[in-house]
């Protein structure tokens, strides 16, 4: 499951509702689970098709009809899945937005249309914010269910620039959920576990470690973490990649290799001893989770050039850690003005933002001013308490009060 559908899962639990899951990657309870190879946007048969939409301005009929012989047979897991546990409330989790599987996508959408069945849509990413979904031959599909305009869909997005968008573009209304942190609990912090992380990979008690707590991808502005450590000039001072490059390539991962040897700062790869759970590797090594990593972490740097929401940068406010943050977007619009303390930069890191680094490293009682005042903003704004206040209002929506 993903983070935000995990979140989800736990308020609808505490409600009292059952939830049970589909998909095609799942580590979910198998007595709660069905599982769909199909439903994963890296199955071949899905990859095939997908090739044949994007990057072209039209199809044939072969790849027509092979996404409708996917679809139906997407649509027959769905029916399945819903008869198999009862289900009363389908949530698909960015299915219909993003288009990474386009059968699955019109699968749902159809299974909706068919059966009525009450959907709160929950939409992180859409088409129209990737460069790759740009050229297309499924524009048919791609206005069709991504997402679809359906009258028992309550859909929900996760930042105002897309509810505009997606009024603007498809005329459909939409409820602004954020992500959300559990800040009604306190964080873990250093335990018997994670107490020798430091040791472990190689780091000395005494140095500053600066945790890029991110996929190594384009959009992620890792270049400007290293241009940081490089004008810190700190010995002491060793960048965190807590994450692969995942599914876009190594391209980027060679480049910041690159920038690393050349800005002459120490960075630690840890993204083999992180996942979702501690345990050993296939080394023999121990793992940790993030949450192991954040207690340890001196300073966050979350230099994004574009982000749906932010949740590494909710992940430092919890664990009340400072962080470095690139005014993206969404940050700019939607977060920045709630009042929280960070060192910001725009694009560029200037000598003041540098400056600013220094300075919360070396002062503790500025570090606890910031983390108490940022942790009480994100308990305001994006805790559970908001997320089930806004449910609620979806599901009122969706079954009456």
């Amino acid at each position: 499951m993903t983070l935000e559908a995990g979140k989800w899962a736990e308020v609808f639990t505490a409600a009292g509702a059952e939830c049970c899951w589909m998909g095609g990657l799942l580590d979910t309870p198998q007595e709660a689970s069905r599982h769909v190879p199909l439903a994963f946007f890296g199955h071949p048969d899905i990859l095939e098709a997908q090739e044949e939409i994007f990057g072209r301005t039209t199809r044939s009929p072969g790849t027509t009809a092979r996404i409708h012989e996917l679809k139906e047979k997407l649509k027959a897991e769905l029916y399945a899945f819903v008869a198999e546990f009862g289900i009363k409330l389908l949530v698909p989790q960015n299915i219909l937005a993003i288009p990474m599987n386009i059968p699955l996508g019109l699968a749902t959408t159809e299974f909706i249309a068919e059966t009525g069945i009450p959907t709160i849509a929950h939409h992180h990413d859409f088409s129209w914010e990737r460069e790759r979904f740009t050229v297309s031959s499924g524009a048919d599909y791609l206005m069709a269910a991504f997402p679809p305009s359906l009258p028992n869909i309550e859909h929900v997005v996760i930042n105002s620039m897309a509810q505009k968008e997606l009024a603007r573009r498809y005329g459909l209304s939409s409820a602004l959920i954020p992500n959300v942190l559990d800040f009604e609990t306190s964080p873990p912090g250093i335990n018997d576990y994670n107490r020798d992380f430091r040791r472990d990979i190689g780091a000395a008690e005494d140095d500053i470690l600066v945790l890029q707590p991110t996929r190594v991808v384009p959009r992620k502005g890792i270049e400007h973490a290293i241009d940081l450590l490089r004008q810190l000039r700190d010995p002491k001072a060793k960048l965190i990649l807590s994450h692969p490059s995942g599914d876009e390539g190594n391209d980027y991962m060679h480049q910041v290799n690159e920038r690393i040897a050349d800005a002459g700062i120490t960075a630690i790869d840890i993204a083999d001893r992180v996942g979702e759970r501690g345990g050993v590797n296939r080394e023999g090594r121990k793992t940790y989770t993030l949450y192991d990593v954040y207690p340890h972490a001196d300073l966050v740097t979350y230099p994004s050039y574009y982000e749906g929401f932010g949740n590494a940068f909710l992940e430092a406010v919890y664990f009340g850690r400072p962080v470095l943050v690139n005014k993206y977007a969404v940050y700019a619009r939607d977060i920045d003005p709630l009042g929280f303390r960070t060192i910001e930069m725009s694009q560029i890191v200037t000598r003041d933002v540098v400056a600013q680094a220094r300075r919360i490293l070396e002062d503790g009682d500025l570090r606890a001013e910031w983390a108490a005042g940022n942790f009480e903003l994100g308990r305001r704004h994006f805790s559970y308490a908001v997320l089930r206040r806004k449910l609620g209002a979806r599901l009122a929506s969706l079954f009456g009060e």
